[in-house]
């Protein structure tokens, strides 16, 4: 079973991981599709849910580590919002695991391949994301 997975990239760091990762031939999983954004900050909760609305099974924010932002404060920002989606998460009963946020510089490119092959693993021993697409199927659709 093949999982499909978003990864919301900042562009001043986990992006070039993600670069680097690719230059130095290092794998992963083809199912993670990158989506590159200013800062980690950038990433709204509704990018989020929209993201497991229009088909995802997992979603993963990566930016600068904390105190390397390009934009001072970004990814605190980032680490607050994704507190308060995990929050909403536990309320819907929605698997929070279907969610991660990791920190991940320019020369990293190999945790950058790790990260995305243990959040593929994770999301894959969850099955597809069937629950979140089937609540919300009428509200996506009148909302194209």
């Amino acid at each position: 079973m093949s999982v499909k997975i978003v990864a919301f990239c900042c562009n001043w760091c986990s992006y070039a991981g993600a670069d680097l990762a690719g230059t130095s031939r290092l794998n992963y999983p083809a199912q993670v599709k990158i989506i590159r954004v200013p800062c980690s900050c950038r990433v709204d909760v509704q990018f989020i849910l929209r993201a497991f609305v229009r088909g995802a099974d997992g979603v993963i924010v990566c930016g600068c580590h904390l105190g390397d932002c390009h934009y001072s404060t970004g990814n605190y920002h980032a680490e607050g919002r994704l507190t308060q989606l995990f929050s909403l998460l536990d309320f819907m009963g929605f698997e929070r695991e279907r969610v991660h946020l990791e920190w991940i510089s320019a020369a990293e490119g190999a945790k950058f391949a790790a990260t995305m092959d243990a959040f593929v693993t994770q999301v894959s021993a969850l099955g597809k994301n069937e629950r979140y697409r089937n609540m919300y199927t009428k509200a996506g659709a009148q909302n194209e």
